[in-house]
């Protein structure tokens, strides 16, 4: 029987407290490449606080944070992404008005020397041939990738703030509500495009109110409640109406 794989991200005992409110209490788990890993909990039960800690937007209170096996304590959402860690919030932070190339590189632009006077200019050919192709690694086929954003499906925008988030060699992504006001083509197309980053070995921290995403993609379910980790199954256990039903009934511990 093989070796599990060393983990990527840690917790260990973390809590993190908004003055005198323990939004997260002494929660321990861990996430390994490859894998992905369902975060539920009803409203006000730390989902969104854990996301922020991992995203660099806030520091424990107590406890630590490891990524891939070092101390990791970003200063930062900007740190985070520099060190692997990339997060997609529900809005995707996208540029509807811009072209899908321009919201692939918004910060990190690829430059070339000017021909006539030696100065950077945007090397907006290089800029649209990498876009096409950091999409159809992802199985995603956009025919123009000068096409605004605000143009294509909920599920081709998912896939737009995830290739920019591989192109800053993310290895592990927190997706938040991925799935939230989508139709169910494109619910499945998200969740096709979530298979695909665990076989390329990308690990996913998926959040979401939605039972059926969370059963049909996990490979591990975290229930949190009250700030606390009050559960953990293998998805393979579970359908949406177990998961569910272990929400509400779970007690923090």
């Amino acid at each position: 029987m093989s070796e599990p794989t060393p983990p990527l991200l840690e917790l260990e005992r973390v809590s993190l407290a908004y003055g005198p409110v323990l939004a997260v209490r002494e929660v321990s788990f861990a996430v390994r490449a490859g894998e992905v890993v369902g975060l539920v909990g009803d409203n006000g039960a730390g989902k969104s606080s854990i996301v922020k800690l991992v995203a660099g937007v806030h520091r424990p209170t107590s406890g630590t944070m490891r990524w891939s096996g070092r101390a990791y304590a970003p200063r930062g959402p900007r740190e985070a992404l520099e060190a692997g860690i990339a997060t997609i919030h529900q809005h995707l932070a996208l540029a509807p008005r811009l072209p899908v190339w321009q919201n692939l590189f918004l910060g990190c632009e690829r430059v070339r020397r000017s021909w006539l006077l030696g100065l950077p200019v945007l090397d907006v050919g290089r800029m649209r041939a990498e876009a096409r192709a950091a999409l159809a690694r992802l199985g995603i086929t956009v025919t123009d990738v000068d096409c605004p954003v605000a143009e294509l499906s909920g599920g081709q925008r998912q896939a737009v703030a995830i290739a920019r988030a591989l192109l800053w060699n993310a290895r592990l992504l927190v997706m938040d509500e991925p799935t939230a006001a989508l139709g169910v083509r494109e619910t499945e197309e998200v969740r096709a495009l979530i298979r695909r980053l665990k076989a390329k070995g990308v690990a996913v921290l998926l959040v979401s109110h939605d039972m059926q995403d969370v059963v049909a993609v996990a490979d591990r379910v975290l229930v949190l409640k009250k700030g606390r980790l009050a559960a953990e199954r293998a998805a393979a256990e579970l359908d949406a109406d177990r998961l569910a039903h272990l929400v509400m009934t779970a007690e923090a511990v």
